[in-house]
């Protein structure tokens, strides 16, 4: 069945990353998958445009269906094959209700993450304000003490005792962090939610080749 699949990704990529977790987490080795550049543009080429218009990744295709988006993706994977490797949505309303809600908070953590880290690619030269920067970081910063407090009420996980699809989903934007400087002695239950799961087989497997590198940047370090 995994035969019938491909991923084209890029190293580093959240979206990316999330699409490789679950393929492994639901037991589906053996995947068509092709590595793209971003430094190179390479996500702009023929070969990525023919699967995802937008020319961005991760493109993916299951069958006949492509699911361009790795929420849509994920979703797709889990309900086609929810007997299949690791349960990732629990049966029970209350769960499922905690589940889904952390899945579409990280929403808004990418935005705050991406309004601080990207700001001056976003303005141009003349129209940045140090205050602006001051802003962004202050709303990441309150963004991160919220995740801060959902980490400290639960067992080991995101959404309880389980390793679920809000992990699959939010997880990958944690590495993402600390690769990026975050400070693990200001984000305690961050620093220990990144710890405890980046041994896990599914997450091991697919870490991003990217990551290796001894070069470790900074843009997160004062957040």
């Amino acid at each position: 069945m995994a035969k019938d699949m491909t991923l084209l990704w890029g190293s580093g990529s959240p979206p990316c990353w999330r699409i490789q977790i679950i393929l492994e987490e639901k037991q589906l080795q053996g995947y068509n998958q092709k590595q793209f550049s971003f430094e190179k543009m390479e996500h702009k080429s023929q070969e990525v445009l023919d699967m995802n218009p937008r020319g961005q990744l991760p493109a993916f295709k299951c069958g006949n269906h492509i699911l361009n988006e790795s929420f849509a993706a994920c979703l797709f994977l889990e309900n086609q094959y929810k007997s299949q490797g690791t349960k990732l949505i629990p049966d029970s309303p209350d769960a499922q209700a905690l589940v889904y809600q952390r899945m579409f908070e990280v929403f808004t953590l990418h935005q705050k993450i991406v309004d601080f880290m990207y700001y001056n690619d976003m303005v141009p030269e003349g129209e940045r304000h140090d205050s602006a920067v001051q802003r962004n970081r202050e709303a990441l910063t309150a963004e991160l003490k919220l995740w801060e407090g959902y980490l400290k009420k639960t067992d080991c996980y995101l959404a309880g005792k389980e390793f679920t699809l809000a992990d699959v989903l939010v997880y990958p934007f944690i590495p993402y962090m600390f690769h990026y400087g975050l400070s693990s002695e200001r984000y305690p239950a961050l620093a220990k939610y990144y710890n405890s799961l980046k041994e896990r087989p599914s997450i091991k497997a697919t870490w991003p080749p990217a990551w290796y590198s001894l070069v470790k940047p900074d843009a997160l370090k004062t957040v």
